[in-house]
């Protein structure tokens, strides 16, 4: 007994309302920062204020995961995730261009990547919920591709309506543009269709079938997804003794060395984990298990390994990530078109032409998902994750060395190489080492090494910019590079296994 195998139209069907979400997602990476400098923001505070979109994920996603791995329904198991939130993320894009004042837009964007992560986390399971070990990789490839197309839109949206349609991209001091407005409640609408398209196209294993799956597996092969054993009283009181420590011995650092205001968050996250474990440890102990908090929890803790040598893979790559969204343009405005005044007509210039090179990269990233696969069958899904990850950080570091604004598309070949597989490589690995009734809740435990370097990013890259950069953006996107360099190294220490197809199939309910 096994899944069954998908037509690529199914595939198709399936992974297609990951184009919505991108146009989504895309809008946001390419104008938050520009909406946030018009509306006063200084460029060494941007970052702080991205703080809330990373934080979002982290008690979003792992939640959202664990209650979908929980539900049956008219809709499925997934889809009905996909529904609520395409419908929220709508909303917020309709209402972050219109933000009379900084807290208004601060909100949507909280709202906005809300939504987006109720839509967003249970499509990572869906893939490995449905799909046999043998086309996972197929079906992350694709989602990797829609999402290329969808960001290509979204980032040169507001470029288009400028020069194609004559829409103006200036706007008086404290206003946004109407390219940028425009752009948005064109977003919102082809998101809220892609999703509903998937939503109603496509079908789900039922839990009883997915746990038959996983029992045949295990038969047929011999073995099946490892889980550590259950964490012990202790290990909680080292997460929340430690976590609490070193959270009050940050904040006292910060303070008594009068750092950046920043630095709180980092302390008050790692604090926060100490509460968790500290929390988690006096429910083991009075024996009250049966909970959501305890069980999200203890799954950390059990994470499979090639789940947690993956992570530190996720964390340098989201690292680099996430110094290109925040400060490619605030270092595009000032290097390449030597401008640093938001309302100016040369920096909204420099912005329009970072929406273009990041709807380069990402429509690189939709051919190199299509190119990706003839690497891993050249070499290994390893292997070719690497040479990705290295063509990511040569393309960051050619900011630096490359003064023509017109070349600088030449970079974005090799980031949008890194984007392609890195949306999809990791998951690919990841799907088969975890038990199919915990799928939702692991990937997003797994969001956590996505969210935690956005967090680090969000809170010292200003800090390190203003103290060894003289607050220069362009240094931003070489600490990328190094990043993403650390991360093709530690891909080589991820053990992987060889998808083998299996006979039997089953088609979904």
């Amino acid at each position: 007994m096994a899944r069954q195998r998908l037509s690529i139209l199914q595939i198709w069907n399936m992974c297609f309302g990951f184009f919505g979400i991108q146009i989504g997602f895309g809008l946001q990476n390419a104008n938050t920062s520009r909406i946030f400098q018009t509306l006063g923001v200084d460029v060494n505070h941007l970052a702080i204020l991205w703080i809330a979109a990373p934080a979002t994920g982290l008690l979003v996603q792992p939640i959202i995961g664990y209650l979908s791995d929980k539900t049956w329904g008219r809709l499925g198991r997934r889809r009905p995730y996909f529904f609520w939130g395409a419908i929220l993320t709508t909303l917020a894009l309709f209402v972050m261009p219109n933000a009379p004042a900084l807290w208004v837009a601060a909100g949507a964007l909280w709202l906005m990547d809300a939504s987006i992560n109720i839509t967003m986390e249970p499509f990572r399971a869906f893939v490995g919920d449905n799909l046999p070990d043998e086309q996972r990789a197929t079906g992350y490839a694709m989602q990797s591709f829609f999402i290329g197309l969808g960001a290509v839109l979204a980032s040169a949206l507001p470029w288009m309506l400028t020069n194609w349609l004559n829409v103006s991209n200036t706007a008086p001091a404290g206003q946004i543009p109407d390219a940028v407005r425009i752009a948005f409640y064109a977003g919102g609408a082809g998101l809220l269709l892609a999703v509903m398209w998937t939503v109603f196209t496509t079908r789900e294993y039922s839990p009883d079938q997915l746990a038959a799956f996983e029992v045949a597996e295990h038969e047929a092969l011999g073995f099946g997804p490892h889980e550590e054993p259950e964490p012990s009283v202790n290990a909680y009181v080292v997460l929340g003794v430690g976590g609490v420590l070193a959270g009050l011995a940050l904040t006292l650092i910060v303070w008594s060395a009068r750092l950046e205001k920043e630095l709180y968050v980092l302390a008050g996250l790692v604090f926060a984990f100490g509460v968790a474990g500290v929390v988690g440890a006096r429910f083991k102990r009075i024996g009250r298990t049966d909970n959501g908090f305890s069980e999200v929890l203890s799954d950390f803790f059990r994470m499979p390994k090639t789940m947690r040598q993956l992570a530190v893979v996720q964390f340098f790559s989201w690292f680099g990530l996430f110094a290109m969204w925040i400060y490619t343009t605030p270092a595009v405005a000032a290097v390449h078109f030597h401008a640093v005044d938001a309302t100016s007509k040369a920096y909204n210039e420099g912005a329009d032409w970072v929406g273009v090179l990041f709807a380069v990269y990402n429509g690189v990233a939709a051919l190199a998902a299509l190119v990706i696969p003839l690497m891993v069958q050249a070499t290994s899904r390893k292997v070719s994750h690497a040479a990705c990850l290295i063509l990511g950080a040569l393309g960051l570091l050619s900011f630096l060395l490359i003064r023509e604004p017109g070349m600088l598309w030449i970079g974005m070949i090799g980031v949008g190489f890194a984007w392609s597989s890195i949306l999809s490589a990791p998951y690919s690995i990841l799907a088969g080492a975890l038990p199919a009734r915990k799928m939702g809740v692991y990937m997003g435990i797994f969001n956590f090494f996505i969210v935690i370097p956005q967090l680090l990013a969000a809170t010292v890259l200003g800090l390190l910019l203003k103290s060894f950069f003289a607050g220069q953006a362009i240094y931003a996107l070489v600490l990328g590079a190094a990043s993403l360099a650390i991360a093709a190294a530690a891909t080589f220490a991820v053990r992987d296994t060889v998808p083998q197809a299996r006979p039997g199939a089953v088609k979904p309910a």
